[in-house]
């Protein structure tokens, strides 16, 4: 396992990060593989674990909290993220920061997320969804300055919204924002337009996630996939959604590496940009942990392959079923 500087944290954390929303939201998660599964990450050298209160109503922090008392001398990272007010994925322009983030709240779920994963300090606690008209509120300013203050976080960070990475930039210029989470895969490249390199410059820490595009980047999906109603992503792979993934996701079939499956290219492609600091698939089985945490060996793909990655950007804009 390979290690970055996260930013001005000087945390130096694992390439490859644990995502946990689907230990609490997706179908086919089963507690002893999934045990399984996170003990083989640690094993494998992963020390950042991204959660949230929102996956499953706090089930997936508290999954995290029995690892962290099983290695105590561990030092693992623990980031998670307070759910917006109203309870709305994704936020929209029009909702007000009194909505999703006032200080009450922010402070209320920061404590329940304390309790679920049984620590007395977050590393990194980080606001769910954003919309950049709320960077001048002075509400959630005083809440993460409090917060601090009590030693109840480290630092503060951001999820963005799906394919709005540029709905933060006048936010991380107030200076108080110490780590972006961005959907960033060889489809989704617009965060590097304006978001990294901003980054960049202010020393933020970047989280990529979303690496195999819900699951189209790992090549298993068919036109005929289907979910089941209770999954997440039944909602998500819509049709018109399924048929135009699945498709995009076939014209990379004839530039993959011989003896490379399209999952390890697709994490290969985000470790050649330096701007991004770990990445966090979500991993559920053992096999998925191994073979994701391979990728991580310092060595890039050739330059050929990264710029014929490139050219598969794929633009798209929110919509109905892209929460």
């Amino acid at each position: 396992m390979q290690y970055r500087r996260f930013g001005r944290t000087n945390w130096n954390i694992s390439e490859i990060g644990y995502g946990m929303w689907g230990l609490a939201g997706w179908t086919g998660s089963e507690e002893t593989e999934v045990n399984k599964a996170l003990e083989k990450s640690i094993e494998l050298g992963c020390n950042f674990f991204d959660t949230a209160w929102g996956y499953g109503a706090g089930k997936s922090e508290q999954i995290l909290g029995k690892l962290l008392r099983m290695h105590p001398t561990d030092k693992l990272y623990v980031a998670t993220k307070i759910p917006p007010k109203n309870f709305k994925w994704p936020s929209k322009s029009n909702y007000k920061i009194e909505d999703c983030f006032p200080a009450s709240h922010i402070i209320e779920y920061t404590e329940k997320s304390l309790k679920n994963l049984n620590v007395e300090c977050i590393d990194l606690q980080q606001f769910h969804v954003w919309e950049d008209s709320w960077a001048n509120s002075d509400d959630w300013k005083n809440a993460i300055e409090k917060l601090k203050k009590d030693g109840k976080i480290r630092h503060i960070g951001i999820s963005v919204n799906r394919w709005e990475p540029d709905n933060v930039l006048a936010t991380l210029k107030t200076n108080l924002i110490d780590t972006v989470q961005v959907i960033y895969n060889i489809f989704d490249q617009a965060p590097t337009d304006n978001l990294f390199p901003l980054c960049r410059t202010l020393d933020i820490g970047v989280i990529a996630r979303v690496p195999f595009d819900e699951g189209t980047l790992t090549g298993t999906l068919t036109k005929e996939t289907v979910f089941p109603k209770e999954d997440w992503r039944s909602t998500y792979f819509v049709k018109e959604n399924l048929i135009s993934s699945v498709d995009h996701a076939d014209t990379l079939k004839p530039i993959i590496p011989a003896g490379m499956t399209m999952a390890e290219l697709a994490l290969k492609f985000i470790l050649c940009n330096d701007d991004v600091h770990t990445i966090i698939p979500g991993m559920r089985k053992v096999r998925n942990v191994e073979a994701n945490m391979a990728t991580s060996t310092g060595k890039k793909l050739e330059k050929a392959l990264e710029l014929k990655l490139k050219s598969h950007r794929w633009d798209r804009t929110p919509t109905e079923w892209s929460q």
